[in-house]
């Protein structure tokens, strides 16, 4: 008479342990992957599109990276060096500016009524940027930042 008895498995250690006492015949094995297609080469016009495309408003880096199949480290590294190519850029040539505190203009009192001005209905308060070439912009410090970006650029060309 032959009785069929279930294998035997060696007894479990705790549930958090991660090692197994299952050994195998076979040697360890390793998986190679390669990559289907060659290297890809990128003309100097083309990183500059693509870099470009990355300043846009709205789009993300992050985007047009993943839109080309690069890594974000390599599309950081061709937006710097667009950057470091345009002369007029802030990043090729920053220095800081030059800034003047103008004291606040007092108008001398009258003594007659007529002749006083009307107080403003709000403080004065604006910013003067003054651009290598001259150019004075003079803004409220209300102004929204993304319209001021918008006007600065205009006029840097």
């Amino acid at each position: 008479m032959e009785i069929d008895a279930p294998p035997t498995e060696p007894p479990a250690e705790s549930k958090g342990s991660r090692t197994s006492a299952r050994t195998s015949s076979r040697g360890s094995r390793v998986e190679l992957i390669t990559r289907g297609e060659p290297r890809r080469r990128w003309s100097t016009e083309q990183k500059q599109a693509i870099a470009a495309k990355s300043f846009e408003p709205g789009v993300s880096s992050m985007d047009v990276a993943r839109e080309y199949g690069i890594s974000s480290g390599l599309i950081s590294t061709w937006r710097k060096a667009l950057l470091a190519a345009q002369p007029n850029s802030a990043g090729a040539g920053a220095q800081f500016a030059r800034v003047q505190i103008a004291p606040p203009q007092r108008i001398a009192a009258s003594t007659d009524p007529a002749m006083r001005p009307e107080p403003p209905l709000r403080p004065v308060s604006l910013i003067e940027i003054v651009l290598p070439d001259g150019t004075a912009v003079r803004v409220d410090t209300q102004i929204d930042p993304r319209a001021l970006r918008r006007v600065l650029a205009a006029l840097r060309g």
